[in-house]
């Protein structure tokens, strides 16, 4: 299991998206299980991700876990960042 965070000057709404377009359906076929709009969780591929975007002044905190993600999660976290 992996516990990443980042900054990133994105709203929480777009990390969402931008998570739903790279994990997804349309990226690495994940499937959605929960979410919201700053929150989402994936399962899939033996193994799942969760992205949480808190905004914190006028940048927003971001925090993935992971459990066989792990190169996938950096590559996200260096997209959004």
């Amino acid at each position: 299991m992996i516990r990443m965070s980042s900054k990133t000057k994105l709203k929480p709404e777009e990390v969402v998206r931008r998570a739903v377009s790279f994990f997804g359906p349309g990226g690495y076929g994940l499937e959605v299980k929960n979410k919201s709009t700053d929150c989402i969780y994936f399962e899939g591929g033996g193994g799942n991700v969760g992205v949480i975007a808190s905004a914190e002044g006028k940048e927003v905190s971001v925090e993935l876990v992971s459990r066989e993600w792990d190169y996938q999660v950096k590559e996200f976290l260096g997209d959004i960042s």
